[in-house]
């Protein structure tokens, strides 16, 4: 059995594994967590991953997880690492199979009391629109030449193409599409299984979530977001589907291939990578950078169906609902940054593998209409608790590369929880709540039931603590549609 690194207490919210727990660390590993926290992953293989990340060639400062750590493949579940473009490698275990996996806020003109009258329609309604289940399909369907716009243009194609508006796309990260994306790059293979799946919402973890704002904990940002204290919101969450699953698979593969050809052997044969600069590195990044713009294409679309489903239940036009983009977040990406490792500012490509950007107010790469308050920051909870709205804080640059963590995080497996919770027992403590839940399948919901995850509330405060993220607000779920 594998030798669980001991960690060491740096301060309340941050533990440290030195940089001599496994042989060929080049930099310690850090976890940010507190001691409530930490009781669920001390002993966990995950804290393995971390330190193994330690030990890629071309790391910078320290490999970090986030408060919702789990394990993962190669990297653990809310892992970041930078590395220099020049000595460093990317790792597509360090990105994740769902390529910009994401979470997207729309704010409503309603009242959450009024959604309420309806709730049960809309729910219904949202599920008829919104395909949703282990390799849903129903969505729009591509042509080749549409897949190459896709995957070159992202979100801005959904809106020419009527799935929106131009001010969708203002306040989403690099507004909707990552440059550098070569559709060439994307198999065959992929684009066969991104061909129908084009504004589905998956299986697993994804969800599309009726809230409601109850509190406002940073009222005036709260206020520039359009957030209001009893206002209904919308929270949805999915990525890249089976086209980025499969680009990750196809890059692995062919990274495993090389590596076996070079003689090089890592300590975590998930860990496969290639330079940066490579050939490899180089067409890996363009297919994922694609495989991104799929998924905010792909959230897009689901906007639009949000969209549809709200007017045939209320009877509204879109201008009476005013369902518009409060901010879009990608949880499954590479890119390069700007960030200090030597005490100087130095480009950089950092991985994020369930974390998400928290860049502080000023930095440029934030929408400008919130650029005063920094990068707004969304951590879901499970379907049977909250979320929140947060925002990037300065000391998260130091820190963590301006990183959060992107959820409340798994405590049991998938398999662990459906053995644990029971479907009807799970549908009806929601329901007690007033929650109403549409699955495509039971296990999608015992899966996700409220004790298969870590308590949101304290990894919402050891972000917090971290320096990490602020809140600026607290939503409560009232409907969810699970994959």
């Amino acid at each position: 059995m594998t030798k669980i690194p001991t960690l060491v207490p740096v301060d309340e919210f941050t533990y440290d594994i030195p940089r001599d727990e496994v042989p060929g660390m080049r930099v310690p590993g850090r976890l940010f967590t507190d001691q409530a926290l930490l009781s669920g992953v001390q002993g966990d293989p995950s804290l393995v991953q971390l330190a193994n990340v330690a030990t890629l060639p071309g790391i910078e400062l320290r490999a970090l997880a986030m408060p919702d750590i789990h394990f993962g493949y190669g990297f653990p579940v809310g892992g970041v690492a930078a590395f220099d473009l020049k000595e460093g490698v990317v790792s597509p275990g360090g990105i994740g199979y769902d390529i910009n996996c994401g979470v997207r806020l729309l704010r409503t003109r309603l009242k959450a009391d009024e959604v309420r009258t309806r709730l049960v329609e809309l729910v219904d309604r949202l599920y008829r629109e919104v395909p949703s289940g282990v390799g849903s399909k129903g969505g729009r369907a591509l042509t080749p030449s549409e897949m190459d716009e896709v995957l070159l243009h992202g979100a801005s194609w959904a809106v020419e193409q009527g799935f929106g508006r131009s001010e969708d796309l203002v306040t989403q990260e690099e507004l909707g599409a990552l440059a550098g994306a070569l559709p060439s790059e994307v198999s065959d293979a992929a684009r066969r299984r991104g061909l129908h799946q084009l504004g589905t919402l998956g299986s697993g973890n994804h969800f599309l979530e009726v809230q409601e704002v109850q509190q406002l904990l940073h009222p005036e940002f709260a206020h520039v977001l359009g957030l209001s204290a009893g206002q209904a919101v919308v929270m949805l969450h999915t990525g890249s589907r089976g086209l980025g699953h499969q680009v990750a698979t196809d890059f692995i593969a062919r990274m495993d291939r090389r590596l076996a050809d070079e003689g090089t052997v890592l300590v975590d044969r998930q860990l496969s990578c290639a330079p940066v600069g490579s050939e490899d590195g180089t067409r890996y990044l363009g297919a994922m950078a694609a495989a991104a713009n799929f998924a905010w294409a792909n959230r897009q679309l689901i906007t639009d169906a949000v969209r549809r489903a709200f007017r045939t239940v209320f009877g509204r036009s879109d201008e009476e609902l005013g369902i518009e983009v409060v901010c879009d977040i990608a949880h499954n990406i590479a890119k390069v940054e700007s960030h200090r490792t030597d005490g100087t500012l130095k480009p950089v490509l950092v991985h994020r593998k369930g974390a998400t950007r928290a860049f502080p107010p000023g930095r440029e790469e934030v929408t400008a209409a919130y650029r005063s308050f920094g990068q707004p920051v969304l951590i879901p909870g499970d379907m049977g608790t909250a979320s929140y709205v947060l925002a990037g804080l300065p000391t998260s640059m130091e820190r963590s590369f301006g990183s959060s963590c992107h959820g409340a995080g798994r405590r049991l497996s998938r398999h662990a929880a459906v053995r644990t919770f029971r479907y009807q027992e799970v549908i009806h403590r929601l329901s007690e709540k007033g929650i109403v839940v549409r699955s495509s399948s039971r296990e999608g919901v015992t899966e996700e039931a409220t004790g298969a995850y870590k308590d949101v509330e304290e990894v919402v405060r050891v972000a917090e603590g971290a320096g990490l993220t602020r809140r600026v607000a607290r939503l409560v779920p009232l409907g969810v549609v699970k994959g």
